[in-house]
């Protein structure tokens, strides 16, 4: 049933899920009830309400783990780490986009993980700087950091977010090493020519995404990654083949349901 729920490219009803579990062999519909009402308790499943409907959805309200090193949890959550664990603690009951409900979310989050602890990209160098570009809860900046960046900032136009992810940044310990600002992305290719970034991250919408080319390019170097989520599948080709025209190079990419994640490097 989790699988099921997790699996899902469209969110479920109660009656959807016990209308389809029933159907299949030894399916009962008093234990499928009783399962629901666990899975609920122990915080692996929710109840949804939006578009006039009650839904069924995966909860993020528990330790999550979204990768191989990656788990995201609320932060009165306890959860046993393993060594090579990075947790990432995000408050669950904020407004802003980023608890990692969204596959752009845990896309983005892997992309990063990629660029930093799995193909380290980065290799030996030293003085990381991240920039999160529309940071919402402030989730990629956090993970960035925990990973291994040195230094980070997350912008943001909605003062909402700015409050929430510097609250989570507070949370994870981490105020010296990020700093959150309500700020456009050409504040920083204007007013600092200068200003180069090792890592930037953008979950945002394809058509945003495209038109950032030519800012991204200033504010990168050689070596550089970009971490871009929030792409449809059908949108990565003409996506790649804006930010590959020049000087970045595809280096990984996966896909989640039908939404996408690049890391490309200069």
């Amino acid at each position: 049933m989790l699988c099921k729920i997790s699996e899902a490219y469209r969110s479920l009803t109660p009656c959807e899920i016990e209308k389809d579990l029933t159907q299949k062999p030894f399916g009962d519909k008093k234990e499928i009830k009783k399962a629901i009402k666990e899975l609920v308790a122990d915080r692996q499943i929710t109840y949804s309400y939006k578009y006039g409907s009650t839904f069924l959805e995966k909860s993020f309200n528990n330790s999550v783990r979204i990768s191989k090193h990656i788990v995201l949890k609320p932060p009165e959550i306890s959860f046993q780490k393993k060594p090579d664990d990075v947790v990432v603690n995000i408050s669950q009951g904020g407004a802003s986009f980023g608890s990692g409900n969204h596959p752009t979310t845990r896309l983005a989050a892997r992309g990063i993980e990629k660029a930093i602890k799995t193909d380290k990209l980065f290799k030996k160098k030293k003085n990381l700087i991240a920039l999160d570009v529309g940071t919402g809860s402030g989730v990629l900046v956090i993970t960035a950091v925990l990973m291994g960046i040195n230094h980070a900032i997350g912008i943001d136009s909605d003062p909402i977010a700015i409050k929430e992810a510097k609250e989570n940044v507070v949370i994870n310990g981490l105020k010296d090493q990020i700093e959150i600002y309500n700020r456009p992305l050409e504040d920083f290719s204007n007013n600092n020519i200068n200003n180069k970034f090792s890592l930037i991250t953008a979950n945002l919408r394809y058509p945003t995404l495209k038109s950032l080319y030519f800012i991204m390019k200033k504010l990168t170097k050689q070596g550089s990654v970009l971490v871009l989520s929030g792409i449809k599948t059908s949108e990565i080709k003409d996506l790649e083949k804006t930010y590959a025209q020049d000087c970045f190079k595809v280096k990984w990419k996966e896909c989640e349901k039908d939404w996408a994640v690049i890391v490309l490097q200069q």
